[in-house]
């Protein structure tokens, strides 16, 4: 038997609220566009149950359904800033804590002629 992944049946609360608010946004959009859920699914390429999970925000609903339900809505290039590098003020400031400062040069053969 495999074991049950517990981020599907118990995902931290602060993913869950996103989700959760995601999948209430998404379906506001696909409302304000007189879309039924049979109509996104059809142009995902999907079945209702998995538009209908996804507006619920379970975490089990795969990413793909939840970016192609913000393509048919055309809201796909917000999607592309989700975790833009320049944005992650946290990761930048650590990896210029690693960074040496300056290049050295390794011992060896000169090139110099």
């Amino acid at each position: 038997m495999t074991a049950r992944n517990k981020l599907l049946t118990a995902p931290p609360y602060a993913v869950e609220q996103s989700l959760k608010r995601l999948g209430t946004d998404l379906r506001t959009a696909r409302v304000r566009r007189n879309m039924t859920i049979e109509d996104m699914a059809g142009r995902i390429g999907t079945g209702p149950r998995a538009i209908s999970d996804a507006e619920k925000g379970k975490p089990s609903t795969s990413m793909a359904v939840y970016a192609a339900m913000l393509w048919a809505l055309d809201l796909l290039p917000q999607l592309d800033e989700v975790a833009l590098p320049e944005k992650d003020q946290e990761g930048q400031t650590l990896a210029l804590a690693r960074d040496p400062g300056r290049a050295r040069t390794k011992p060896g053969l000169s090139n110099d002629f």
